[in-house]
């Protein structure tokens, strides 16, 4: 096929494959949310197994994925199963995690009109949970694009030695998509065709962006709680315009000034509807809801659990015996790589609360910069980052002899996770009602002061979630950082090869297709995982909930 048709057409392939995964990972994240608001118990499962997910890269699934896919399902449906379930692991859970903190958060004044009006699953989702949890979505839907950008080399292709020897050609799983061109014409050593695909991916990723930024204010200005007036002008002018149409057809007057359609709604509550009449409605459709998720989760985890206990069976005693002798020095690699991820957090929390408090504030600023950083941080980085390996490792390797992977392994991380907080944090500062900015505006707050006192604790909501998504995402980075042999063969022969860590120990044997060894320590870190989501991020949401809903402080007013 001629480039100038094939490269386009794998670009489309790719964003569209990407976006339809997210939405998948909205209306399964919505779901989810409620479950999770409305029963303890679920709650208790879902945000510990939610972290453990997002924590585990993309290469720590290909276990799993090989299992249940490629080696159960023959052919290119198999292969086309594996690939989704890869590109969904980097889109869904953070998009799950900003759902579930939405809805922890809504303000109970509005939660307590919804149970005045006996208002149902459907109708408060509609109405309430759903319109609530926009601004969150829109903020994390770009860091879901552009974890999915990080990683199309690795989810449209992979490959684990022998185990795919029989299942794929030559040894290698791929689908259609961006990510199998640019490998292609890197083992063919056509680099015209990778600067012309990488071009295409930058002009997808720059359009993309740039009606995401777009899209972020618009959900603020409609959605928020008494935002700030600007940001509901600016977006309030093309929404006026599409909407008119719409409105002038049903007859219904163009309502300014309105965040939130629930009391449209509330006067269009039918009155003869007696209160026996609605509950009954509403038990009905909690009662058909909870039997269809417990249908699908009990499926699934049927699946799931039928797949892992072949897997098991497999395996000698003998080699569980040396899986066991191992578990003291993995557990030691395991908290070398949440050093590394610690530092990489820090560093993502510090850009984002002065960048991102600085281009939240400076609007004109902002449009120019804010767009450069999104294109920067969706285009992926294993496409350029060899070239700036071969440019800087003769100068690194001399000032850090012993250390010099380690400021690869930081970049890798950083790269791949920076953006979560820093665009949640984005959002949240322009969240904060107008009414607490002129207070401080007015008082001449100091820098210090306004962030201890008012934009940290009007943005916790936000900067938990981000927070949450860059710890679990840091991973990924440093699985390609702390092994990645074939970097620059010419410059560095070993490559990227860190001298210890889970995520070397997983790809470097997922590398030689020793699964076994891959999948065990991937368990283990699974248990480390599940014990963080429990009394990191569940509290966290406890604590943002009941303290730290700064639409509170307007309804209190």
């Amino acid at each position: 096929m001629d480039l100038d048709l094939l490269i386009p057409l794998a670009t489309l392939a790719t964003v569209g494959r990407i976006f339809a995964l997210i939405a998948l990972s909205i209306i399964t994240g919505w779901l989810l949310a409620y479950a999770s608001i409305k029963s303890r118990r679920f709650e208790n499962a879902y945000v510990p197994l939610t972290n453990v997910l997002e924590s585990i890269p993309v290469i720590g699934f290909l276990p799993l994925v090989l299992v249940a896919f490629v080696l159960a399902i023959p052919g290119a449906i198999g292969v086309e199963a594996a690939v989704d379930f890869l590109v969904f692991d980097a889109v869904a859970w953070n998009v799950w995690i900003g759902i579930y903190q939405a809805f922890k958060t809504v303000p109970e004044h509005l939660l307590e009109v919804s149970e005045n009006y006996n208002f149902g699953f459907l109708r408060r989702m509609r109405y309430l949970l759903i319109p609530h949890s926009i601004p969150r979505i829109t903020s994390n839907i770009f860091s879901s694009f552009a974890d999915a950008f990080f990683y199309i080399s690795v989810s449209e292709v992979f490959t684990a030695g022998a185990v795919t020897a029989n299942v794929c050609r030559g040894g290698v799983c791929s689908t259609f998509g961006i990510g199998t061109v640019i490998t292609r014409f890197l083992v063919a050593g056509n680099y015209v065709g990778v600067f012309y695909s990488l071009l295409s991916v930058a002009v997808a990723v720059i359009i993309v962006t740039l009606s995401l930024s777009r899209v972020s204010r618009w959900a603020v200005a409609k959605y928020g709680v008494d935002t700030p007036g600007v940001i509901k002008r600016h977006a309030g002018r093309w929404r006026g315009r599409l909407a008119y149409p719409w409105r002038k057809w049903r007859g219904v007057h163009a309502f300014r000034g309105q965040t939130f359609p629930f009391s449209r709604y509330a006067l269009r509550v039918r009155p003869h509807l007696h209160n026996h009449q609605m509950q009954s409605d509403r038990f009905d459709q909690a009662k058909i809801s909870r039997y269809v998720c417990i249908v699908l989760v009990a499926a699934i985890l049927a699946y799931l659990v039928y797949y892992s206990f072949t897997l098991i069976i497999s395996v000698p005693i003998a080699t569980w015996y040396g899986y066991l002798r191992e578990t003291p020095q993995l557990l030691e690699y395991v908290g070398a790589d949440y050093i590394r991820v610690s530092i990489i957090t820090l560093a993502s929390l510090g850009l984002a609360v002065f960048v991102g408090y600085f281009l939240a504030t400076h609007r004109r600023i902002g449009d120019v910069l804010l767009p450069a950083i999104q294109a920067f941080a969706a285009f992926p980085a294993p496409t350029y980052f060899p070239l700036l390996f071969i440019a800087t490792i003769p100068f690194v390797e001399r000032l850090l002899p012993f250390f010099y992977t380690e400021v690869y392994i930081f970049l890798l991380g950083f790269l791949s996770c920076f953006y979560y907080v820093f665009f949640d944090f984005w959002i949240g500062v322009q969240a904060i009602p107008s009414e607490f900015l002129d207070v401080v505006r007015n008082h001449e707050v100091p820098f210090w002061a306004r962030m201890r006192r008012v934009i940290l604790p009007a943005s916790l909501p936000y900067l938990i979630t981000g927070l949450s998504s860059t710890i679990n995402s840091a991973w990924a980075g440093m699985a390609i950082g702390e092994y990645w042999p074939d970097i620059a063969p010419k410059v560095s022969p070993n490559g990227l090869q860190a001298p210890f860590g889970m995520m070397y120990y997983i790809t470097s044997n997922m590398a030689k297709g020793a699964i076994g060894p891959a999948a065990y320590v991937s368990l283990l870190f699974a248990v480390v995982v599940a014990i963080y989501g429990i009394f990191f991020t569940r509290n966290l949401m406890d604590l943002a909930r009941k303290k730290y809903v700064v639409e509170e402080g307007i309804f209190a007013a």
